[in-house]
């Protein structure tokens, strides 16, 4: 969790000219709906990590995610937008639908199709700037890796229940760093606009 808030730290501090360079800002009830992610994701525990010391796992960001040099403005929203998305199709899955409750995973996918649905303007934006798709490179691609070994771990480990365990705590974690990231963006953009 300390290098998944280091990168959003680092995400926030070089991106603290985002709303001004992409013209995007990101809408209060952003926050809000991370929350109530969070807390659904507290609701949906089915087993406690505690029963399944053998499936536990350590899905570290990639050192290079927390270098800011390697994290350009515009990379911020789409390390934003890639985290809830991976989140959203790790949740979309058959698996996830018979590990979880249906009904409080409907909500939880309601709200990350919410939160994409708000960033979107921001990735237009961020792309009509710099006039590419978006990239695959650099802490992007890290967030993709970071994904693809927790969906390799499920995979792995055939889906049991104390795997979703384990990646829901994970996913806890990324939200819980998500918060932080879109508080401090919020800060900011008070910041900037008060004289």
């Amino acid at each position: 969790m300390a290098l998944l808030l280091s990168l959003l730290t680092v995400l926030v501090v070089v991106s603290c000219g985002l709303s001004g360079a992409l013209g995007c800002v990101l809408p209060q009830n952003h926050i809000l709906l991370s929350r109530d992610n969070l807390v659904l994701l507290r609701q949906v525990r089915r087993i406690s990590t505690l029963s399944c010391p053998k499936d536990t796992k350590d899905f570290r960001l990639p050192p290079a995610m927390v270098k800011g040099s390697q994290v350009q403005e515009a990379q911020a929203i789409l390390v934003l937008h890639g985290m809830l998305q991976h989140i959203s199709d790790l949740l979309l899955t058959e698996h996830a639908s018979a590990a979880w409750n249906t009904t409080l995973l409907n909500q939880l996918r309601m709200g990350l199709y919410q939160q994409l649905e708000d960033l979107e303007p921001c990735l237009v934006r961020g792309m009509g700037e710099e006039g590419t798709a978006l990239p695959s490179q650099g802490p992007t691609l890290a967030v993709r890796r970071y994904f693809q070994s927790i969906s390799l771990y499920l995979e792995k480990k055939q889906y049991s229940d104390c795997a979703w365990e384990v990646v829901r705590v994970e996913i806890m974690k990324c939200f819980s760093s998500i918060i932080t990231l879109q508080k401090r963006l919020s800060n900011m953009d008070r910041d900037l606009q008060t004289p």
